[in-house]
């Protein structure tokens, strides 16, 4: 005996199989599904057979677990990710942090935020220092993300800053993580450094990108020092809305000499104002 799809299941139901009135409601439930299909890629109102899902389904809730697996493991090789050619004509410096291997990343996070002494020789010898604004590409918890977004990323930061700021040569660190900001505040003193970074990888994609801002970084700065564009990719915040943010907030942070909460985006998705409650410390908005 086949057991059929419960009326609330996310299958589309034959009309020829169920009666008129279950077939209305089908069909509306279609409907439905389709439009938070639409709007978002959470795993809402999957489908089912019985209690369990449908076969569909758990291949790919496993698909997607071994896709995320894969970006946390996976080397970039920008050469081969990016291709020779990009690199070169953006001149990118090619690091490695501390942590020499994946696992040694994965299991020591404390090594993924300081370069090692040769590492720092060369950023320092081939990097100009106090730029106005400082571009770092790392691998982080998705090396594919950073191999998917960067291309795209990259060439409309630097093209929205030129003109407006000194850049630096951009950097490349393998095996990254947030607090490597610090060091390369350490050694190149620029004002406002840009990391764009792999973000932990979940079932949804594997391709989210994060950039993280940060005005003078310094040794001892945390989170709270720093401030966040996220979920940047083709199904979230698409590189082109990502780029203008990014942007928008580095020249925030100059005109505020500063960085972190304090600091407001000004997002032109919100309908109207908001309060205009000020953390202490904050910094006015300009007229």
């Amino acid at each position: 005996m086949t057991s059929e799809p419960l009326p609330h299941s996310a299958t589309p139901l034959s009309p020829q199989a169920i009666a008129p009135a279950q077939a209305a409601e089908a069909a509306e439930l279609e409907k439905l599904v389709a439009a938070i299909r639409a709007r978002t890629q959470a795993r809402l109102m999957l489908s089912r057979q019985g209690g369990s899902y449908t076969t569909r389904v758990q291949v790919g809730l496993r698909q997607d677990h071994a896709a995320a697996i894969d970006a946390v493991w996976r080397e970039l090789v920008p050469a081969t990710d990016w291709g020779t050619d990009f690199c070169q004509a953006w001149q990118i410096l090619e690091t490695t942090s501390a942590a020499t291997t994946k696992e040694e990343y994965v299991r020591r996070p404390d090594l993924g935020r300081i370069f090692s002494a040769a590492a720092g020789e060369a950023i320092a010898a081939g990097c100009p220092a106090g730029a106005d604004l400082q571009i770092v590409v790392g691998d982080g918890l998705s090396a594919r993300a950073a191999a998917v977004q960067v291309p795209i990323l990259l060439p409309l930061l630097v093209a929205a800053a030129n003109g407006k700021w000194s850049l630096g040569r951009p950097i490349f660190v393998r095996h990254c993580r947030v607090g490597i900001l610090n060091s390369i505040g350490q050694l190149l003193n620029p004002k406002v450094v840009v990391l764009l970074v792999g973000e932990r990888p979940g079932l949804q994609t594997s391709e989210s990108l994060s950039a993280y801002l940060a005005y003078r970084p310094a040794l001892g700065h945390t989170d709270a020092n720093r401030n966040l564009v996220s979920n940047i990719h083709a199904a979230g915040t698409a590189p082109p809305a990502a780029a203008e943010r990014i942007i928008a907030l580095a020249a925030e942070l100059m005109r505020c000499g500063t960085s972190g909460p304090a600091i407001k985006e000004k997002l032109a998705m919100l309908p109207v104002p908001l309060p205009a409650a000020r953390l202490p410390g904050s910094c006015l908005p300009s007229s």
